[in-house]
């Protein structure tokens, strides 16, 4: 039996100050050895009690053992030199330093398997993990190798359904792939992408979500989202491909975003994440604000299939206005189970 509902964040939230410098994307750890094994659990452990106290119903790692929601996966495979780095657009947004493609990428043990089995003692609650996907992990690297944005996403593709199947065998229920790519490079995504995807999730029988957003609430992207007019629409061009596709959960961004909400009607039938939650803010959202959110998503979702989420990571955020969100997000969805008059009921 589950929640109807059931709440969750989409990816990262806020490090405590003595584990990384908060509130910054790729933060250096401040600890080292054996004292920084010990604080990312000890991190884990936090980010599993602010969710449980703001009442959220599917639990994340909140990214606490790991800098960068896509390199600290890269850096554990062979292939990549991560001393040399190049300057390259990352989603045809903004320059970054990154890592080169230097021979053929494997996956040589396992990644996030020890944290997900770690977190699985804390909590009976379902899980949910975050692995980048294989074309979001292509635009943030350069290739000298394969020469090829597809082969070289094929190979991720195979990395990465080794360490699903390991989540998954570990306890993990939802092993969700953040694609933010994919609002980007629509044709790639068409012609090779989300078979890339379908490689990625071969054989899982945990669900299984994408996650395909505007980005973190940092600068390049905010100044990218005021050049996009007063629709964004780029989910028109890959949702017929993903409605295709034997993903379960599609994960969007929604609120204080100019997405109609009438695009979700072309994933009818999926599970969608709704994205009630602005991080590019600081300011907390009242409980009303994200049931607003959650009315207009129910027009397009049925009931059963909406998950109430964030619109993406708070690494960004300070503690405080993370967990405050949480709260009205747990606060909002509970507003709308009132509504339907399911509040303390659960549904198969």
């Amino acid at each position: 039996m589950k929640k109807l509902l059931p709440t969750s964040i989409v990816g990262s939230l806020p490090k405590p100050s003595w584990l990384a410098p908060p509130e910054k994307l790729w933060s250096p750890w401040k600890l080292e050895g054996d004292q920084l094994v010990e604080g990312k659990q000890d991190a884990l452990r936090i980010s599993f009690q602010e969710q449980q106290l703001a009442g959220v119903d599917i639990i994340s790692d909140g990214e606490q053992t790991r800098q960068h929601f896509v390199t600290t996966f890269i850096e554990h495979l062979s292939g990549v030199d991560f001393e040399n780095r190049k300057i390259v657009k990352i989603r045809d947004r903004y320059d970054a330093s990154v890592p080169i493609v230097v021979d053929e990428v494997r996956r040589q043990k396992a990644v996030f398997v020890d944290d997900a089995k770690f977190l699985r003692t804390l909590t009976n609650k379902p899980i949910k993990w975050a692995l980048p996907g294989p074309m979001t992990m292509v635009d943030t690297l350069y290739d000298d190798h394969y020469k090829s944005r597809e082969k070289l996403a094929w190979e991720f593709a195979k990395a990465l359904n080794e360490e699903a199947r390991e989540l998954q065998d570990a306890g993990v229920d939802i092993i969700q792939f953040d694609e933010p790519a994919f609002n980007v490079f629509f044709n790639e995504v068409n012609d090779w992408g989300m078979a890339v995807l379908e490689k990625a999730i071969e054989g899982l029988k945990c669900q299984t979500a994408i996650h395909i957003c505007y980005g973190y609430g940092i600068k390049a992207n905010n100044d990218w989202k005021k050049t996009l007019g007063s629709e964004w629409r780029q989910y028109e061009e890959i949702f017929p491909k993903i409605q295709k596709s034997n993903i379960d959960i599609v994960s969007l961004e929604c609120h204080n975003s100019r997405v109609p909400f009438n695009l979700m009607e072309l994933i009818r039938g999926k599970k969608v994440m709704v994205g009630a939650i602005d991080v590019a803010t600081n300011t907390i959202e009242t409980p009303e604000e994200i049931a607003d959110t959650l009315r207009k998503a129910l027009e397009f979702v049925d009931a059963e299939n909406l998950y109430p989420s964030t619109n993406c990571g708070m690494a960004p955020l300070s503690r405080t206005v993370a967990s405050g969100k949480l709260s009205a997000l747990s606060a909002g969805a509970e507003i709308i189970r009132q509504e339907l008059g399911v509040s303390s009921q659960c549904i198969d």
